[in-house]
């Protein structure tokens, strides 16, 4: 019994460290995934004006796909190409996206 308890004590303390780890994995490459998209947003995207640029990119990051942001993160390092303009379109076009904006667009402009 006390081996069981042991044992689902262990399981339950090496889960608990792995979401810490896959949080920490995400946040780093959600960082790095946003200097690609203020460049893609910067670069690609003329109607969005300049103040709501930070804005634009946050959004984005922030309702990208654990696949979509290792490509965007990616690409901060070995550069843009059309396939991270063509994630952040598609970033830009869900409808979280356009909540985000929403609701943050008028206050930072």
């Amino acid at each position: 019994m006390i081996k069981l308890v042991f044992s689902l004590t262990a399981a339950a303390l090496t889960l608990v460290a792995c979401t810490g780890v896959e949080q920490a994995v995400d946040q780093t490459g959600r960082k790095a995934a946003t200097k690609a998209v203020t460049e893609i947003i910067a670069l690609n995207f003329p109607q969005v004006p300049k103040p709501l640029i930070q804005t634009f990119t946050g959004c984005v990051v922030e309702n990208a796909s654990a696949v979509e942001v290792r490509e965007l993160a990616k690409a901060s390092v070995v550069g843009v190409d059309d396939d991270t303009i063509a994630v952040v379109r598609n970033g830009l076009a869900r409808p979280a996206t356009q909540s985000c904006l929403r609701e943050r667009a008028l206050t930072n402009l």
